[in-house]
């Protein structure tokens, strides 16, 4: 297996992407360097063979098929030691020497990514982020704001699929509309029907949906949107630095997803253009999807991790627009005590108000 590490050109340190700068920085001279300025690295690797690994079987047990198939070895050309990951890694770090590096292999042939969009923000803005997530919530246990440990953070570019298509659709509504009004007699109340008919076309560009089986789709779905305007046409070094997966679900099994997103879509728009009625119904929905396109990139995303009480919790931040998503613990005490508290001041106000009704 190929390992593509970036050296610095004056004093041979590791360099990785500082999303800052938006370039190829060497933490050790301050180089900086244009990420086009070392395209040429990529084209070096083209004719490199794949490193030999035999396994000494001596002691312990072999692994399975299964697993042996799952795990790939790497020797960093820095500081010799050797980096075992999964098969969907493509980018990480050494664990001796910390230095950045991509894993050439994983991203050949058809696995390379048609785009990317780098990290705009950095480690510092994710930290920071999880501090402004945590503000204002008040059930939130105070033990967990006061003492909450990071047990990881993450910069990490995660495989999409992005889907392009056109829906034609034609849908009926049933709406009402209702109008009240009274004399001295009696109070009055009517309801109108009416059916609504919508047809027409509309075209999507680039709906995402995760390729990895290693985050949460629900996560990943919850950072977007993602601006496209940002990507640009694949290149390794914006990995380095980085954690990045390849996808280990591929177009074809994402597909049912991508047309849920695309018909779900559709239905909102077509019923945004529907207005002026109490009630809309949706009543006969014919939603046809045709041009379909698929590119595959890769997009950046902060994951951070916590632990409270035994119960481990993820946090993600669009490592481009910065919006922050998770779940958080609730103080069960606190709700509780606070839904008394409503619950007394409403039978007061109640109290209060057929007290004054007698006394009129």
């Amino acid at each position: 297996m190929a390992l593509q590490e970036y050296k610095c050109p004056c004093c041979g340190g590791a360099i990785s992407f500082d999303s800052t700068l938006q370039k190829m920085k060497c933490p050790y001279c301050d180089t900086e360097f244009d990420v086009e300025a070392l395209r040429g690295y990529d084209e070096d690797l083209k004719d490199e063979g794949s490193d030999d690994l035999e396994w000494n079987t001596d002691a312990g047990s072999q692994w399975s098929t299964n697993e042996e198939g799952s795990l790939r070895t790497y020797v960093c050309k820095s500081c010799g030691g050797e980096i075992i990951c999964d098969e969907n890694t493509a980018a990480t770090e050494c664990p001796y020497c910390n230095n950045p590096v991509v894993m050439m292999n994983q991203l050949k042939g058809n696995l390379k990514p048609d785009y990317v969009i780098p990290f705009k923000l950095d480690k510092k803005a994710a930290v920071e982020g999880l501090s402004k997530h945590l503000t204002g919530k008040f059930l939130l246990p105070k033990v967990f704001k006061d003492q909450n440990h990071l047990d990881e953070v993450k910069g990490v570019y995660v495989p999409f699929w992005l889907f392009d298509a056109d829906a034609d659709a034609d849908i009926r509504y049933r709406a009402t509309r209702t109008r009240m009004w009274s004399d001295s007699d009696y109070n009055y109340t009517e309801t109108s029907y009416f059916s609504i008919y919508r047809a027409g076309g509309i075209g999507f560009d680039h709906v995402p949906v995760d390729g990895s089986t290693h985050m949460a789709d629900d996560l990943m779905e919850s950072v977007e949107p993602f601006n496209f305007d940002g990507a640009v046409d694949f290149q390794t070094a914006y990995l380095a630095g980085y954690l990045a997966d390849k996808y280990d679900v591929d177009a074809e099994q994402s597909i049912n997803r991508a047309n849920d997103r695309v018909k779900a879509s559709t239905e909102d728009a077509f019923r945004n253009t529907v207005q002026g009625y109490a009630t809309v119904t949706p009543e006969a929905t014919n939603i046809r999807l045709h041009n379909g396109k698929t590119k595959y990139a890769l997009y950046p995303v902060w994951i951070l991790n916590t632990t409270y009480k035994d119960e481990k919790y993820t946090f993600a931040m669009n490592g481009q627009t910065g919006k922050f998503v998770g779940n958080l613990p609730t103080d069960w005490g606190k709700f509780w005590r606070f839904g008394a508290l409503i619950t007394a001041i409403v039978s007061a106000l109640i109290y209060g108000g057929m007290w004054l009704w007698q006394l009129l």
